[in-house]
């Protein structure tokens, strides 16, 4: 309630009292500061609070650092950072700028639209390859011209990227079995530490060749806006040591988080073109580290939100969802080797929203029969061709050769280290045991999902997906032809065999999948 609020926050509420005379005020919260805004502008107020990794106890302080924030920020949007006012106090009366007592700083922005945030762009299917290509050269611009000196070298140094790590695991020990289960926790911290032992001599050539920088340091898809231009907002400015980082980590923290919204797909396009615009090729041999070290990093940041008494009871709900996300996804990316995962079912059974919802927890790379057969037929994804089976882009011919691109595709992934779930019919136990075949002489572990669903809820789901924008072309028509050529899988041990059921909760479904893939 905001009467529970703290009194300069109930007064920052008050449209009446910005120069900009809004007619609302909206507030958003973070575990360090409140947002207000109001439509054409955004303020920023730290909170008084002390997190050990920052401290905004005192006004001077928070004055610092709000000034720090603009001059970092403006590195990358100047357009965006429009500077720190101040808050003021005469008796009982607040204002912005005023003449009263200061009590508190703002940071002044322009207002970013919500609707063109990467992270909504990509909940929405709106991002394309061209768009994380050029956040990729707008990073790499903006590392080579970061600030590189011998104290921001030396937090690439072994010991020093040991202390980040250290600090990690220690902050998220209170959550423990609450968000992270302890059998993640020490995959992750296993497989970290394994990792340093085993490349000091590489992390150690990054410092020698200056690629640790002053960089970012919170590069995750809320913090970029395609508006007018390209906007990367919201660095870390209160603790330099998070901001000092291999430009490796900073690639990673994004290439993660595509991950984690189920777009492993843009991630390798987008680690693809930064090092072509780098030439940093070393990338490739730092990324799943760093990635894991991103990913606990941000679920880290969940616990710590999740734990603010200020937040809504639905806000908490969504932040314990994301951490553990991000934790799930940190564990997957442990693995000491790819998977490949294939889709089983008939048409209209749930395969592809299987798919994406394996891909969001684990970090798969999607492979869509239906989208491959599309772009080999030079159709947009959603451009429908209704033909009957065995024939146009639906022949044996066509479908051969659908295959085979998804094959291929799987191949490169696989062998670049990359897990990958086919999502496609395969209702033969011929096409089944080749992807057996791949996954074995790609060094990768294989799984078949089998996905069901009653005839009924076939029939109905298939007859409302002719009444929305859809990838698939198929029809109750082609139904019973699969029906009668479906052969039951047989072929494989039960531990490599997972059935879910279609028209039951495919969260709860998946997540059983993965506690028994680690057991």
């Amino acid at each position: 309630m905001a009467s529970q609020l703290p009194e300069i926050v109930q007064a920052l509420l008050n449209p009446s009292i910005y120069p900009d005379k809004s007619v609302r005020v909206d507030m958003m919260q973070t575990q360090m500061s409140v947002i207000f805004l109001t439509g054409k502008f955004v303020y920023k107020l730290k909170k008084p609070v002390n997190l050990n990794y920052l401290d905004y106890t005192t006004l001077e302080k928070r004055r610092f650092f709000c000034e720090q924030e603009v001059a970092l920020n403006r590195r990358l949007c100047p357009e965006v950072y429009l500077g720190v006012v101040p808050v003021t106090r005469q008796k009982a009366d607040f204002a912005i700028g005023g003449q009263g007592e200061i009590v508190d700083y703002l940071v002044k922005m322009l207002y970013l639209p919500q609707e063109r945030m990467l992270n909504i762009l990509l909940e929405r299917n709106r991002v394309q390859p061209g768009m994380v290509e050029k956040i990729a050269q707008k990073l790499a611009d903006f590392h080579n011209r970061a600030v590189t000196n011998p104290t921001i070298s030396s937090f690439g140094q072994m010991q020093a990227i040991k202390i980040n790590i250290d600090e990690n695991f220690t902050q998220t020990l209170p959550y423990l079995e609450t968000i992270v289960t302890k059998v993640q926790f020490d995959r992750i911290r296993n497989y970290t530490e394994n990792y340093i032992k085993r490349q000091g001599g590489l992390l150690d050539q990054r410092v020698a060749e200056s690629k640790i920088r002053d960089c970012h340091g919170d590069l995750h898809t809320q913090h970029i806006c395609f508006a007018d231009s390209i906007s990367i907002y919201d660095c870390i400015e209160f603790n330099d040591r998070f901001r000092y980082c291999d430009v490796a980590s900073e690639i990673s923290f994004l290439a993660m988080d595509l991950d984690h919204y189920g777009r492993a797909d843009l991630s390798r396009i987008f680690v693809k073109a930064y090092i072509d615009a780098s030439g940093d090729g070393q990338i490739k041999d730092l990324l799943k580290f760093y990635k894991i070290y991103r990913a606990h990093v941000r679920g880290k940041v969940g616990c710590f939100k999740f734990a603010d008494p200020y937040i809504s009871e639905a806000e908490k709900g969504q932040t314990l969802e994301a951490a553990r996300g991000y934790f799930e996804l940190a564990d997957s990316y442990a693995c000491s080797r790819p998977r490949l995962f294939i889709t089983v079912g008939l048409v209209g059974s749930g395969k592809s929203t299987l798919a994406q919802v394996m891909a969001k927890r684990l970090g798969l790379t999607v492979l869509s029969s239906d989208i491959i057969r599309k772009q080999l037929a030079g159709l947009a994804p959603t451009e429908h061709r209704f033909e009957q089976m065995e024939s146009g882009i639906y022949s044996t011919e066509f479908s051969k050769k659908t295959y085979q691109k998804m094959f291929a595709d799987a191949e490169t992934f696989l062998k670049d280290g990359d897990s990958v779930i086919m999502d496609a019919t395969f209702i033969k136990a011929e096409e089944r045991s080749k992807a057996d075949v791949l996954a074995q002489a790609c060094g990768a572990d294989f799984y078949v999902i089998e996905c069901r669903l009653d005839e009924a809820n076939t029939r109905q789901r298939l007859a409302q997906r002719l009444k929305n924008i859809a990838v698939s072309d198929g029809g109750w028509d082609i139904y019973e032809p699969q029906k009668r050529k479906f052969e039951p899988v047989t072929e494989f041990p039960p531990g490599q065999v997972f059935s879910i059921d279609s028209a039951r909760n495919i969260a709860e479904q998946v997540s059983r999948i993965i506690n028994q893939l680690y057991k």
